[in-house]
C-alpha cells in the first residue's frame, strides 16, 4: 500500500526525532494520535488548538538552540499565526519547520474556513521564508531531510493529492521532466499528475518544481524553450509569475498562469470534484495550454 504523505510526515519526523536531539516537535491536537505512540514525549508538545502559542513557543525553543517542528492544518498553520511566523520567525533570523496538511480544499466539506488555496502566496511575502511542495510522500522525506537544520523558517506543503512517478528531487532546484521545443510547462509540486497527461502529445519542455522559494532561476534560464511558459500550480494560480519574470530579465515572454481561481468555493463535494470543477483536469488544461501556443 503507498504511503500517502501525512504518513509519510509522521515516520520522517518520528526517526529525526530518533537521531537528532535537537529536534522538539510542536502540535495543535492535530495528528497528536498519530504521534503519540511514535516519538520522544519530553520532546513532542501539543499545546491544544492554540495555534499562535504554538508559533511562538516554537520560536523560543529555537532561540534556545532546539530545531522545531510546527505541524497542523494548513489555513491554522499559515493564516491564523501569520503574525507570530513574521514576527517570531522571520524577523528575529529564526529556524524552523512548518509542515502543513489540507492543502487548497483538501478537507473539501468543511468550506472555506478549512480552506486555503492562499497558504504560499501570503508566505512568499515574508523575507527568508522557505516553501517547499513536494508531490510524492518520499519526496517530502527527501526534501524534508535535506533542509530541516538549514536554519532558515521552512513551509512544507503536504496533500491528498500525489503524483503517480517521483523524482529525484533536490532543494532549490527545478527537475527536467521532459524536453520540447514550443514552449516551457513550470509545474508545481502534486499539479504533475494532472499537467503530464495534458501534454503528453505536445512538444514542450516541462520542468517540474517542488522549492517554490528560493526559485531555481539558473535552470529555467537554461532550459527555457521560446518564448511561451505555461505555469500550473496546486494552489491560487500566479504564484511564481514574478519569479519567472525576474529570471527571464529583459527576454520577452508570454504566460499563461494555471491554478485555483481566486473565487470563494463555496460548492461541497469531494477535492477531485473541485478539481474539476475549476478546470484542473488533463482534458481542460492540454485546452488550455492549446490555445496558448495557438495564440499568436
Amino acid at each position: 500500500m503507498t504511503m500517502s504523505m501525512r504518513q509519510q510526515m509522521v515516520q520522517t519526523v518520528s526517526e529525526v526525532l530518533e537521531d537528532d536531539e535537537q529536534l522538539v516537535l510542536l502540535l495543535a491536537d492535530v495528528s497528536y494520535s498519530s504521534f503519540v505512540n511514535e516519538v520522544h514525549s519530553e520532546r513532542m508538545i501539543n499545546v491544544g488548538i492554540m495555534e499562535q502559542t504554538m508559533t511562538s513557543v516554537g520560536a523560543g525553543l529555537a532561540l534556545e538552540g532546539f530545531i522545531p517542528v510546527l505541524h497542523t492544518i494548513t489555513p491554522f498553520l499559515v493564516e491564523r499565526p501569520f503574525e507570530q511566523i513574521k514576527d517570531d520567525f522571520c524577523y528575529q533570523g529564526l529556524g524552523g519547520n512548518f509542515i502543513s496538511i489540507g492543502a487548497s480544499y483538501d478537507y473539501s466539506i468543511e468550506g472555506m474556513t478549512h480552506h486555503s488555496p492562499g497558504d504560499v502566496q501570503i508566505l512568499k511575502s515574508l523575507p527568508g521564508m522557505q516553501i517547499v511542495v513536494p508531490g510524492t510522500a518520499g519526496e517530502f522525506d527527501r526534501l524534508f531531510r535535506e533542509t530541516y537544520a538549514n536554519g532558515s523558517p521552512t513551509y512544507f506543503r503536504l496533500s491528498v493529492a500525489s503524483n503517480p512517478v517521483e523524482y529525484p528531487v533536490r532543494f532549490g532546484k527545478l527537475e527536467v521532466v521532459q524536453q520540447g521545443k514550443q514552449a516551457t510547462v513550470i509545474v508545481v509540486g502534486p499539479a504533475l499528475s494532472y499537467t503530464l497527461p495534458a501534454v503528453a502529445d505536445l512538444d514542450v519542455t516541462v520542468l517540474y518544481c517542488t522549492t517554490v522559494v528560493p526559485f531555481d532561476a539558473e535552470t529555467l534560464r537554461a532550459k527555457c524553450q521560446g518564448q511561451k511558459i505555461v505555469l500550473v500550480e496546486p494552489y491560487y494560480a500566479g504564484g511564481l509569475t514574478a519569479e519567472i519574470c525576474a529570471a527571464m530579465g529583459r527576454t520577452p515572454i508570454a504566460i499563461e498562469s494555471i491554478g485555483v481561481p481566486r473565487t470563494v468555493l463555496n460548492h461541497y463535494g469531494t477535492p477531485q470534484q473541485h478539481d474539476e470543477a475549476i478546470g484542473l483536469t488533463p482534458e481542460r488544461i492540454h485546452r488550455r495550454i492549446e490555445v496558448f501556443l495557438n495564440d499568436g
